[in-house]
């Protein structure tokens, strides 16, 4: 009886929270043919950066070790 009703609670709140998702803007529907073209221009364009940053060569890592300073000596 436990283990059904852990189930259940999981899967209620999995489903609030696509509900939740779609009805705060989350998942948009449109016909429209403008909003269509825009969409996929910004793909391609988020597409074209994540493949030049694929292709830029690495940058190397910086030495993060700390310099330790001596202190002077009093005169």
């Amino acid at each position: 009886m436990n283990k059904v009703s852990l189930a259940i609670l999981i899967s209620l709140s999995a489903l609030t929270g696509a509900v939740h998702a779609q009805t705060e803007g989350g998942v948009i529907m449109s016909t429209d043919p403008q909003k269509v073209a825009q969409f996929e221009q910004h793909a391609q364009e988020v597409q074209a950066q994540q493949q030049q940053a694929a292709q830029a060569p690495a940058m190397p890592m910086k030495d993060h070790t700390k310099h330790h300073h001596q202190k002077k000596a009093a005169e």
